[in-house]
């Protein structure tokens, strides 16, 4: 019944002279993320697109979805511009609709194709009272009009060429198509804040890169393999990403053995800073972005922050600043990273995580406590044994 798939944009229409690119990119994303999951034929009208699907309906709805950019879906059925055919359509969609009685329901017409014969007013009206009429058939009340506060909206649009008829309309993230904005690092852990982050910044039109700390043998290679899988789930909205896989073992190693321990987790986000601004800066990235979240851990904590920021001079994003951890992992369920996420192989972090850590950290006992630390010479030994991978889903 469902022919075709309405995507809606909704920011992206307001970008002037530069909308095509925006939408161009958009459509670039679109056939990323269903690329080996469904057939289908693209078509790109003004301020739509239309995506006609051959088979797995459900699944397209699923992965699109959550693609920034998308305001809205709507699976949609086509009737011909003959008003017979669209009260058939219009039935056999609001019957797919609606599984539970009594019900409330209002239909809403735009007639964009002023050609059609009948106004959207009289459309709307005699579509409802057909539906009334098939619906109820002597059934007192099974079937209400509500133009306040209904339970199903039918919708009709009357175009050039056809009339699109559908009551789901699906939420999408809004934002901007990934790409639109520049390149930028995320810090990416196994744990479930820093994949939200990475796709809240997607969600602004930004293309991720990757930077994970390995610790091995201190965190296994499960543990790498899980930033992978996370990696590869993040992919699916934006193409593929390029993934460091920083060496990090031999600077926790010194951090132990050189550093006051209440200190170790500072001194260790400063150096993860240190080592992220220097693949940054190397490969064009114009920002760090994190999964920090105000007080969550010792190492969040706004004094935390101001220590740890002060050895990278790129802005540092962090789009989880304010949100508590119900609607973290909300996002990450949405977005499919949870279960991996949850997965018990701990990071770097988590191991050598300190009894007691400091939560009001000073720059000037931070820096006194790097005095040892062969900074410049552990930086490069890490870079130098950086592993780079291309990760796609």
């Amino acid at each position: 019944m469902y022919k075709v798939i309405l995507i809606r944009f909704g920011e992206i229409g307001l970008k002037g002279k530069n909308r095509s690119t925006f939408v161009n990119q958009l459509i670039s994303n679109i056939k990323w993320a269903l690329k080996g999951l469904a057939n289908y034929k693209l078509e790109r009208t003004y301020g739509r697109i239309y995506l006609y699907p051959k088979d797995n309906l459900e699944a397209i709805l699923d992965r699109l979805k959550m693609i920034p950019g998308i305001v809205s879906l709507s699976p949609t059925a086509i009737a011909p511009l003959d008003y017979r055919k669209l009260e058939k359509t219009a039935l056999e969609v609001f019957q797919d609709a609606v599984e539970e009685y009594p019900a409330t329901f209002k239909v809403e017409t735009r007639r964009a194709n002023k050609n059609f014969p009948m106004k959207s007013l009289e459309i709307s009206r005699e579509i409802g009272a057909h539906i009334l009429r098939n619906i109820n058939q002597g059934k007192e009340n099974r079937l209400t009009v509500d133009v306040h506060n209904p339970d199903f909206i039918l919708n009709i649009e009357v175009r050039k060429d056809n009339i699109y008829v559908y009551t789901r309309v699906i939420p999408g993230p809004g934002g901007l198509p990934v790409g639109s904005s520049g390149k930028g690092l995320l810090l990416l852990s196994g744990g479930i804040d820093s994949p939200v982050a990475g796709w809240l910044g997607m969600k602004r039109g930004m293309k991720i890169e990757a930077i994970y700390f390995h610790s091995f043998p201190y965190t296994s290679d499960r543990a790498k393999e899980k930033v992978i899988d996370l990696a590869k789930v993040l992919s699916r909205y934006g193409g593929k990403i390029k993934l460091y896989i920083s060496y990090f073992t031999e600077i926790q190693k010194e951090i132990m053995k050189h550093c006051p321990r209440k200190y170790n987790i500072t001194i260790m986000r400063r150096m993860m800073f240190r080592l992220a601004t220097e693949i940054a800066r190397q490969n064009n990235d114009l920002v760090l972005v994190t999964g920090e979240s105000v007080g969550q851990v010792a190492s969040q904590t706004l004094e935390s922050m101001q220590v740890i920021n002060a050895v990278t001079n790129l802005p540092v994003l962090r789009p989880l600043i304010t949100m508590d951890k119900t609607e973290i992992m909300d996002i990450a369920r949405e977005i499919g990273t949870y279960e991996t996420s949850i997965l018990p192989y701990e990071d770097c972090c988590t191991v050598f995580v300190p009894k007691h850590p400091v939560t009001k950290p000073r720059l000037e006992t931070a820096i006194e406590a790097e005095k040892d630390l062969a900074i410049e010479e552990l930086m490069e030994e890490s870079i130098e044994k950086t592993e780079i991978m291309l990760i796609e889903e």
